[in-house]
């Protein structure tokens, strides 16, 4: 993946990301690799431990790998993404009476207030320019007491990777930066929005949200020996930032 130089022209000209155009490309990729099947999926299961019989949102589920973990696990899932494409690869593998609902995390969600125990939010809120409106809508369809579990692009390793290399030098501002992702012969440009860690604890907070645990997971053990280059550096250097936050 090459990053992209961004200057505030370009920050103004945000790109939609286009999970249609390479679905089962993407799939495929997230489906065995060390970043998210043996790093940041793992990493959030432990931190949703027991959830047999909990009512659980997988809000941006994508083609359904962390759903279908949670539903192994006793969980009831539904799942929502913005994307039809990948929604398509989810039923596929989840079965066509699964609950799966395209829906923008940027716009109201169409559940009732209280209707779940648990959303997770894996890999999803960094797509985000502002989470306001879309954390007073998760914490409005949990339960009170119940328990968003998120995952983060890590702030600081991603502005040493790329705001720094685009000529961004504040650690502490929020910018828009993108980055080319070629898989299965295509290439599309993705968007996300970096944020330092106050920002993050701030609009959490300010949506009501009280922070329970913040972690920097290693990577599955298993991942030692199949990734034997790229393991190392993952146990030294974070990708991802974690948060188990409380509904009240």
């Amino acid at each position: 993946m090459t990053p992209i130089p961004e200057n505030d022209a370009l920050a103004d000209q945000v790109p939609s990301n286009d999970y249609n155009s390479f679905a089962e490309a993407y799939s495929a990729e997230n489906e065995t690799n060390l970043q998210n099947a043996h790093y940041e999926r793992p990493a959030i299961l432990d931190l949703a431990g027991d959830v047999t019989g909990r009512r659980i949102l997988d809000a941006g589920c994508g083609s359904g790998p962390l759903f279908a973990a949670l539903r192994d696990r006793g969980a009831v899932v539904t799942g929502v993404d913005a994307s039809a494409g990948m929604l398509e690869l989810a039923r596929r593998r989840l079965g066509t009476d699964t609950d799966l609902r395209v829906a923008d995390l940027a716009d109201p969600l169409p559940f009732p207030d209280g209707a779940f125990d648990d959303v997770v939010a894996s890999l999803v809120l960094h797509y985000l320019e502002d989470w306001g409106p879309t954390l007073t809508e998760l914490r409005r369809v949990l339960r009170p007491g119940g328990r968003l579990i998120a995952s983060v692009d890590h702030p600081f390793a991603i502005h040493l990777m790329h705001g720094l290399a685009a000529g961004r030098t504040n650690y502490f501002e929020t910018y828009h930066w993108s980055e080319e992702w070629t898989m299965g012969g295509q290439t599309a440009r993705m968007s996300f929005w970096n944020r330092p860690l106050h920002a993050m604890t701030d609009a959490f907070t300010a949506a009501g949200f009280r922070i329970a645990v913040l972690s920097e997971p290693q990577p599955s053990a298993d991942a030692r020996e199949l990734f034997p280059e790229e393991y190392r550096p993952l146990t030294t250097a974070p990708s991802f930032l974690f948060f188990v936050l409380q509904n009240g």
